[in-house]
């Protein structure tokens, strides 16, 4: 026996009340903490009221469910039968509390849905049916919601049990929580409702709601009765069938206040009628009546178990705090008063499923009947290939036989046959014999013809020996010989040959030296006549030196001459224009001269200048130098005071996607691991790091950010590296990536990559490559121009393992970009990561943790948008098998990345078989189980109980 739970709802209030009662108190005051509600009769007197739960109107309605409904669920999921009812007068709540979906708020979802996400999840879907029927009493007449054209339906009642069913209505099995979202939906957008100044939406009919369960349970076994009753019992299944109704009533109204007129009018009475019918039966349970005028109203013979029956029942009523409806707010206490004192005697519904053991019989007998049918012809099919196998036995027996005796007489034919060819070869060999010895007289100096000629004789005497034995061996030995003898005929033409051919080579070098014999007494002579060519023309070179001496001597009289002439016109008055136009001509040359003199002065300053400018650049670049030995000095003491607080703080907790600056990480000498409490240790390292920018600051606003990418392509690699450590250090500022790569950097710096061989530049680099990673327009220009492929030859061309961690780094920011996964694994970057791992470097194999959750969390999340579909691109490179090996790793930050990674790959469910067959679903389970993060945790439960092949594998191991 159980009591009918009764729980009360206050609406807070609305627009309307605020308007209407903004001059009057509440008529309700709720005592929540003591379970209480106070019911004022006007300022002086009240009345109070005790029930099983009281809600305010701030209730959740995650809070209601689990007061109300949840015990309810529960209790048919156990096989009873259950009854959720809202009651109270229209527009208090009922539909809100019951029926809401929560498309917008999942906050805001009802008893409905939350109840159907239990049952949901509570069940297996593969052995228990849940399925649904939606109903609304209208006007007296039962309409299917699922349905609209099925109306009027009949209520059908066993007369043995009493229990009450509607074979007209419709069934729906649900198959998961959304469908059957969509069939409330369906049910809703049927239903009548219509709006009155009681209410906007105010529901004309009564909806019910019936959930059907059918579970099967363990088998029991009763201790009454005998073992072999126990072993018939014990083989039949057991299952039990239970009901949940959920009835949303239509709000009680009164037509002076709703104002309802001509159809609304009708419903009105037809509803009241029947929650009047309802109230009758609510006062004859409560007082212990012998009739119960249950066949009064549908309403009441559809309920007719929820109240006085076998159903476990909670009611919610639901009431609003203006002091305008009082009198039916009263109403509404009283009926869930006396729906308090109904006691219901629940009842546990367990049958055995004969049904599906019929069916399982029959399956077995069909199984059974076709295998021993199978059986007998194998015995029949067999008996007869015995016999027949008997029969050719007997037959080859004899044949085999008959060909011995035949064989045996064609052998001893043979032997005799080969005997005499014996005799032959021998006498054969003794001719080959005496032709070999001719031939070592004509080729002494062959000393390995000889020796081979006396392992011939001694084999012979062995072939003479063996061909005594059995007749096979002789055939053999007689072909090598014959071989042999053929190798030595060939090495004697082949001799005759070289002889033939050395002759011919001293005959064609007699006939060469003849030949430059004559060439070179022809080269004397044409020596000899181009020696007196030119000391010939020598002489005439001399002579015309000689000449030319002359003839300039002659000029220079003639010129001495001419200006003797010039003084004596100058002096004589006759010449005066002849001097005037020299004249002229001499001011006309110093003009000249005087441009002349001038260009060259100004060419001689700008050449002034430009050494000046020169020294100045010199200056300002042993000045860089300076400076940058001096960051390197204090980097060097960064070095030192970071290995220390590395040594006593813990490994940090940061998120696999923080995109970290790997420049700073190489001038800080280690990863950009800590805690708060290093933080606390390291105050003067912050201060020296500021310092430190602030100094590349300056120097690039000194020298200019163009002139520090030029000197990355100085041939002086101490130049280049002092460069790329500036660039490095200016790239880990998001402000000065964009300037880097529009002046140049970017190629700059993969450049290097592609030629240098120095160690240091190719570290810092990788490490500025990866701090320009970060940026996601930077990452399409790095794959654009070939830096993954260069990426993944420095890291297969070097050892270093601070080399490898800048370049697991770059790999990393750049697996975070989904459009560039193609691209990436084609260049061979997932593949370069995996390789870097032979270092053993934790901080190399952290980065490489961190690039493949990074992929398989945007692998995942294309997945989920639609843009991605298929078998990961990790599956290929094997990197599901390094995440299982490495799952128990010492290190918190890179066991982390790792389990973040298998639990974004086992949301493509195109992974899963790799996943059962890798043994990575174990280890899922292990991280929804044991991880240390509770984000990481969820999400591998999830991801479990999500995907159908992982519960089926699971089941599969469980049983």
């Amino acid at each position: 026996p159980g009591r009918v739970r009764v729980a009360v709802r206050l609406r807070p209030r609305n627009a309307e009340d605020l308007l209407s009662d903004a001059d009057f108190a509440d008529c309700v005051q709720l005592q929540p903490e003591l379970k209480r509600l106070k019911l004022r009769k006007n300022n002086w007197s009240s009345e109070s009221y005790k029930f099983d739960e009281v809600f305010t109107g701030t209730a959740s309605q995650k809070r209601v469910y689990e007061v109300v409904a949840k015990p309810v669920v529960e209790s048919v999921l156990s096989g009873y039968n259950g009854t959720v009812m809202a009651y109270g007068q229209t527009g208090t709540g009922k539909t809100f509390t019951l029926g809401r979906l929560g498309k917008d708020d999942a906050s805001e979802r009802g008893i409905m849905v939350r109840a159907l996400e239990d049952i949901v999840a509570n069940v297996s879907l593969a052995s228990d049916t849940v399925e649904i029927s939606y109903l609304q009493l209208y006007m007296e007449s039962i309409q299917d919601l699922l349905a609209p054209e099925k109306t009027n339906i009949t209520i059908n009642e066993d007369p043995k049990t009493g229990e009450v069913s509607l074979p007209g209505a419709v069934t729906v099995k649900v198959q998961d929580l959304d469908h059957f979202v969509e069939l409330l939906q369906i049910g809703e957008g049927n239903r009548h409702a219509a709006n009155t100044k009681l209410n906007t939406e105010s529901s004309r009919s009564h909806a019910i709601l019936m959930v059907y369960i059918r579970r099967s349970v363990p088998e029991k076994v009763e201790d009454d009765i005998n073992s072999q009753d126990r072993k018939t019992k014990s083989k039949l299944p057991l299952v039990r069938k239970s009901k949940l109704l959920i009835v949303d009533l239509a709000g009680s109204e009164r037509l002076d206040k709703s104002g309802s007129e001509g159809l609304l009018l009708e419903e009105a009475k037809f509803i009241n009628l029947s929650l009047t019918s309802l109230g009758k039966c609510i006062n004859a349970l409560a007082e212990n009546s012998p009739h119960i005028p249950t066949r009064d109203s549908k309403l009441t013979r559809l309920l007719r178990d929820s109240f006085g029956g076998s159903a476990r029942t909670s009611l919610i009523i639901t009431i609003g705090p203006s002091s305008r409806h009082h009198a039916e707010t009263t109403s509404t206490i009283m009926f869930g008063q006396r729906a308090m004192k109904i006691v219901n005697v629940v009842k546990l519904k367990e049958e055995f499923d004969y049904e599906s053991l019929c069916r399982k019989l029959e399956t077995q007998v069909d199984h059974l009947t076709a295998e021993i049918d199978r059986q007998q012809k194998l015995r029949e099919s067999e008996k007869y290939d015995l016999e027949k196998r008997l029969r050719d036995c007997h037959d080859s027996s004899n044949e085999t036989r008959k060909n011995l005796v035949t064989r045996s007489e064609l052998l001893e034919q043979k032997n005799t046959r080969l005997e005499l060819d014996i005799e032959e070869a021998l006498a054969e060999l003794n001719c080959q014999k005496d032709q070999n010895s001719l031939l070592e007289d004509k080729i002494a100096d062959l000393e390995m013809s000889l020796k081979q000629n006396k392992q011939n004789q001694l084999e012979n005497s062995t072939y003479q020996k063996v061909l005594a034995d059995t007749t096979q061996m002789y055939e053999k030995k007689i072909a090598e010989l014959m071989k042999k003898l053929e190798v030595e005929r060939a090495k004697s033409e082949s001799a005759e040959e070289q002889l033939d051919a050395m002759k011919k080579l001293s005959d064609e070098h007699k006939k060469l030296i003849q030949h430059h014999e004559m060439e070179n007494s022809k080269y004397q002579m044409a020596l000899a006549d181009t020696t007196q060519m030119y000391e010939m023309k020598i002489t005439e070179l001399t002579k015309q030196l000689e000449d030319e001496h002359t003839r300039f001597e002659g000029a220079q009289e003639q010129l001495d001459l001419a200006n003797m002439l010039l003084a004596d016109y100058q002096n004589s008055t006759l010449g005066q224009d002849e001097t005037s136009e020299l004249r002229l001509k001499l001011e006309e040359m110093y003009r000249l001269h005087e441009s002349t003199v001038n260009e060259l002065q100004s060419l001689k300053a700008e050449f002034k200048d430009q050494i000046q400018e020169k020294e100045a650049i010199s200056e300002k670049l042993y000045a860089v130098q300076e400076k940058l030995s001096a960051e390197e000095k204090r980097r060097n003491a960064i070095e030192h005071e970071l290995v220390n607080l590395k040594k006593g703080a813990p490994e940090g907790d940061k998120h696999f996607e923080d995109k970290k600056s790997y420049m700073k990480e190489n001038i800080r000498g280690t990863s950009v691991l800590g805690t708060s409490a290093s933080v606390n240790k390291s105050g003067t390292l912050r201060v020296t790091q500021s310092a430190q920018r602030a100094t590349i600051a300056k120097i690039c606003e000194e020298v200019g950010l163009q002139k520090i990418i030029q000197l990355l392509t100085s041939e002086d690699s101490d130049v280049q590296i002092h460069a790329v450590k500036v660039i490095a250090n200016l790239a880990a500022e998001d402000v000065n990536q964009e300037s880097i790569v529009e002046e140049g950097g970017l190629d700059a710096l993969l450049t290097m990559l592609r030629s240098s061989q120095n160690a240091t530049i190719l570290r810092v680099a990788s490490g500025a490559i990866a701090n320009l990673a970060m940026n996601e327009m930077n990452q399409g220009l790095i794959m654009s121009r070939g830096g993954a492929k260069l990426l993944a030859k420095t890291a297969s061309g070097t050892d270093d393992p601070q080399t490898l961690r800048m370049v697991a780094g770059a790999l990393a920011n750049l697996c975070g970009n989904e459009k560039l996964h193609t691209m990436l694994k084609e260049d061979g970057g997932i593949k370069a990561m995996l390789g870097m791992v032979r270092s053993g470097n934790s901080d190399v194999v952290a980065q490489v943790a961190r690039g493949l959750a990074n992929f398989a969390k945007c692998e995942s999340r294309a997945m989920v948008q639609g843009h991605r579909k298929g078998r990961s691109l990790l599956m290929e490179d094997r990197a599901l098998e390094w995440l299982i090996d490495n799952c128990n790793t010492t290190s918190a930050s890179t066991r982390r990345h790792i389990e973040l990674a298998l639990s974004h790959l086992a949301q493509n469910e195109d992974n899963a078989r790799d996943f059962i067959s890798s043994g990575a679903l174990q280890e899922l389970q292990r991280i929804s189980n044991e991880s240390s993060r509770e984000d990481i945790r969820n999400l591998a439960k999830k991801m479990l109980k999500s995907n159908p092949v992982f519960q089926g594998e699971m089941r599969l191991g469980q049983q």
